[in-house]
């Protein structure tokens, strides 16, 4: 039997999920490594049993080895066909899934600096991949590829044209995510897939993207991942003018204010205690409760643009880590947003239910599920035989169908 292997590598977890090849992939497995760099945790599901097992895995390269060694004792026979990778930035060369050539691969290494926390993670998974499966088809699935088709106005900075011209731009990011909960919209409330909705991805990373349509036409999300919404350790929305401030009067290096910015913001230089907000829900701290609250402004004041992006709101979808399981953060975002039509039912919400509005405006929790997505582009390229490149603006001077702008 084909089988067909997806990871999803973060900035400190891996995820991973195991196929059989068909046109819907049939899940055998799924699992991730938590705490990489840390004391790291490799949790197994497998037939509605869960594993827990403590695993070496200082770096990503160190987790993927020891998923690889339990995927091993997995297979069964089950022959691995394709490997399906998240990539986190496609740049302005990908707008679907692609064959990982050593070429692409080479371009794709050339966006690190735009996504330092995870795209040299990716690729690692890339490699290490390759060597354990030499004759599977790898394929690339890339967060940027579903913000592709954004207005020009919402994929613009106000500075020299001939920046954005040169790939200066927003780009958007989550994209996996948001591909298949718009599917998930599409084949159980059709009639709201058709309006106008926002998805709130909320998890160690986070973003909200305005949908209409199944279209993507705007993102909290930018140039880089660190802009809108305050995450984990990632600052969100800040004013440039801060960031020169940090190297011209304070003194720091531009390493210094990255590190700060990646990996020592957010709920965690905000609470100076933890990025996870579990911990910080649990914890009498001040500092912990004004993480929170300035967590949820945030998160509130940006659906509130969006809506303004989609000339008004159909439906509210939660998603991510927190945004499927912390049902308080859930009820206090959208505290005072009655103006827009957002009502929640505290019993549905405490229940995780997936209808939880009240309102005109529906109010939904959809677990995302990157890993399918990935799986599902994996047999797409198998079925080919041969996977294709598709470039966002082809080499041949064809204009895309969704290009914006000029």
């Amino acid at each position: 039997m084909r089988g067909i292997l997806t990871l999803n590598t973060g900035s400190s977890s891996l995820k991973f999920g195991l196929y059989a090849d068909a046109p819907e992939p049939e899940e055998l497995l799924t699992g991730q490594v938590d705490g990489i760099g840390k004391t790291a945790r490799l949790v197994l599901r497998k037939n509605g049993d869960k594993t827990t097992l403590e695993v070496a895995a200082a770096t990503h390269a160190a987790a993927i080895s020891a998923v690889m060694a339990v995927l091993h004792d997995s297979l069964d026979g089950l022959k691995i066909a394709g490997v399906g990778h998240r990539i986190v930035h496609g740049g302005l060369d990908f707008c679907g899934p692609a064959t990982l050539t050593p070429d692409v691969i080479e371009t794709l290494s050339g966006l690190i600096p735009l996504a330092p926390l995870h795209q040299p993670h990716n690729l690692a998974g890339v490699h290490v991949a390759k060597a354990a499966f030499p004759d599977a088809v790898q394929v690339g699935c890339f967060d940027t590829a579903f913000h592709r088709g954004h207005p020009w106005v919402n994929d613009t900075f106000a500075i020299p044209r001939r920046h954005y011209d040169e790939g200066v731009r927003r780009y958007g990011f989550h994209g996996v995510s948001y591909d298949y909960v718009t599917g998930e919209v599409k084949r159980a409330f059709p009639n709201l897939h058709r309006g106008r909705i926002i998805i709130a991805h909320l998890g160690n990373g986070a973003s909200m993207c305005a949908v209409r349509a199944g279209q993507s036409v705007g993102s909290t999300m930018g140039f880089t991942a660190l802009d809108g919404l305050p995450m984990g350790t990632r600052c969100g929305q800040i004013d440039p003018g801060a960031v020169l401030h940090l190297i011209e009067q304070v003194g720091m290096s531009p390493r210094e204010v990255r590190e700060m910015l990646y990996d020592r913001s957010g709920l965690l230089g905000l609470s100076g205690i933890s990025s996870d907000m579990r911990t910080l829900m649990k914890s009498e701290s001040p500092d912990a409760a004004e993480a929170i609250d300035y967590y949820v402004f945030r998160a509130r004041r940006e659906i509130g643009a969006l809506a303004a992006v989609l000339g008004g709101l159909d439906g509210l979808i939660f998603c991510g880590g927190i945004g499927e399981n912390a049902a308080p953060i859930r009820q206090r975002i959208v505290k005072g947003l009655e103006f827009l039509g957002i009502e929640i039912n505290a019993e549905a919400n405490a229940n995780r239910e997936t209808e939880i509005g009240t309102g005109p405006t529906r109010v939904l929790v959809i677990p995302t599920d990157e890993e399918r997505v990935i799986a599902r582009a994996v047999h797409a390229a198998l079925t080919r035989g041969q996977s294709r490149v598709r470039y966002a603006f082809p080499s041949s001077g064809q204009t895309d169908e969704h290009r914006p702008g000029r």
